[in-house]
């Protein structure tokens, strides 16, 4: 304990935890403004998954490189950073000119979500990172620290959605993305400024080719959340959102800001609703008494429940044939169910991956597991757009729970490890 009375590092652990929000929010917003103001401009759902496929790929490559990057200068270097690098991807975008030709919009924007991208991931890993260093060990006291972050930023990131939408719908693109860049700016500056003690600074011996893991429930663990987040991202990127403005909107500007609230609304809803249960998940698991061997079951058991929704929902979808307000609603609940099983599987996953990491080893483990996150993002943002243009949401959705089926059969192949390996 600490002279205040604090559990030690709860302080480092509240300042990471601030910065982490702050990023968060921008980043939702960033993301519903550029999905609805380049759709507006005529952008076909395959140009819009376009814009963010190097968002995705930087984060692999970051996530990749971060994890030894942290290692070796410390994981304050790597936070900074990625708060940096996200205020100067917000001003480059004010800078997008509405004269430009399509395609030299496309790349421009790509370029800049690719910046974002770098900035996101190198925040979140260490961010996650962290939390295995500052978490006491003892009463479940690493899964609760790291659900209570993970949770609170998926529910900062669902305002972010809408706080975009809004943004969108009242200041315009460019003063909105202006607005964000201040902000944030700020707030890098006053945790810089404040940031308490706590954290690794780095050792010098640190070498790349650690990043790699010889672990097999490392790698497992990391394949699993590839195709975890893959079925999230191919019908949440795109395909919902668009699918929404085609029976929201009736091309009216009145019609378009009514729109963007509403399909804002519900991906703030969505995320807030499954950051939530992700910062609950170790109360509903009951983590504080059960030994890791029940948790890493949990994994292979919410995995396996999570393949039913968005197959019945595919089926839903391509038995409507058209789009209906009945089946509107349908698909709401069905998503919110959806997001609260989700959250489940992306909670444990994100307590497994600290618990099978040593510390020592941290950052190279977690940058590892985000890269399989990443690489996830990435193939689900491609699909998103590619079965829509395709078949429709229904696409999305069967592709969905094609993945989820894959991510449950890597979670089979996790296995307990034995009493000592667990206390290292």
């Amino acid at each position: 304990m600490t002279a205040a009375g604090r559990p030690e590092g709860l302080s480092a652990y509240i300042a990471v935890t601030a910065a982490y929000w702050a990023f968060m929010l921008t980043d939702g917003a960033l993301r519903m403004l550029v999905l609805l103001q380049f759709h507006m401009l005529g952008f076909s759902p395959v140009q819009l998954a376009y814009l963010f496929l190097l968002y995705e790929f930087a984060g692999m490559v970051t996530n990749l490189s971060a994890g030894w990057i942290a290692a070796r200068f410390g994981l304050t270097s790597t936070l900074y950073a990625g708060l940096g690098i996200q205020v100067v991807a917000l001003l480059a975008l004010a800078m997008l000119d509405p004269g430009w030709a399509l395609w030299t919009s496309v790349v421009y924007v790509m370029a800049v979500q690719g910046a974002s991208g770098v900035a996101k991931d190198l925040a979140k890993m260490s961010a996650k990172s962290a939390v295995k260093v500052l978490a006491p060990s003892q009463d479940g006291g690493l899964f609760r620290w790291v659900a209570v972050l993970t949770g609170s930023k998926n529910a900062v990131k669902g305002l972010g959605f809408l706080l975009g939408a809004v943004l969108l719908g009242t200041l315009g693109f460019v003063p909105a993305v202006l607005a964000m860049a201040g902000v944030l700016a700020t707030i890098l500056v006053a945790v810089a400024w404040k940031m308490p003690g706590g954290l690794p600074q780095g050792r010098k011996g640190a070498k790349f080719s650690e990043v790699f893991s010889k672990d097999r429930n490392i790698n497992w663990l990391s394949a699993a959340r590839l195709f975890l987040f893959g079925a999230r991202d191919v019908w949440f990127v795109v395909g919902i959102p668009i699918y929404f403005y085609a029976v929201l909107s009736d091309g009216t500007e009145a019609g378009n800001r009514a729109a963007f609230f509403t399909i804002g609304s519900f991906m703030a809803l969505w995320t807030i609703l499954y950051g939530g249960v992700q910062a609950l998940a170790p109360r509903l698991l009951r983590a504080a008494t059960r030994p890791e061997d029940e948790l890493v079951a949990e994994a292979r058991r919410w995995a396996g429940m999570l393949f039913a929704l968005p197959a019945l929902l595919a089926l839903t979808v391509w038995a409507a044939g058209a789009p209906a307000p009945w089946l509107t609603v349908t698909l709401v609940a069905g998503l919110l169910v959806f997001g609260a099983v989700f959250a489940v599987n992306s909670s444990l996953h994100s307590y497994l991956i600290l618990a099978f990491s040593s510390s020592a080893r941290v950052t190279m483990d977690v940058g590892f597991y985000y890269m399989a996150n990443a690489a996830g993002r990435l193939a689900g943002t491609l699909l998103s757009g590619l079965t829509y243009q395709w078949g429709g949401l229904a696409a999305c959705l069967g592709t969905a729970a094609l993945m989820v089926g894959l991510s449950w059969l890597c979670a089979g192949r996790l296995q307990a490890r034995t009493p000592q390996a667990a206390r290292a």
